[in-house]
């Protein structure tokens, strides 16, 4: 009887099953990923949207002139946004007369 070597390595077949089972992984986790990026930077821009909105009616019950603020210059003003504050992607701008900011991009909402 012939004693049979001891293989190393993997066989072509063992090879294109991990190939297989790793392809089926990166199709269910890569569109998944690039999801979440999308709602980050959606929940993101609310919450930037809600504090700048927040700002523009304490900057209004605040002013002596009961004006309201152009959203450019607040948002650059050290006095209520020290850090600024942009939008992952587009910029805020008011739309209507009701004094509330929305962003340009319209998958982040209003």
């Amino acid at each position: 009887m012939k004693l049979m070597k001891s293989r190393k390595g993997l066989t072509l077949i063992e090879l294109l099953i991990v190939v297989i089972i790793l392809g089926a992984l990166a199709a269910i986790a890569i569109p998944r990923m690039s999801q979440n990026s999308t709602t980050a930077k959606e929940r993101a821009c609310a919450t930037n949207r809600a504090t700048i909105n927040a700002q523009i009616e304490l900057f209004h019950a605040t002013s002596t002139t009961e004006a309201w603020p152009v959203v450019a210059d607040l948002i650059t003003d050290a006095n209520y946004f020290p850090e600024g504050v942009t939008c992952p992607g587009g910029t805020y701008q008011y739309y209507g007369t009701d004094h509330r900011v929305e962003c340009t991009i319209a998958t982040h909402g209003h």
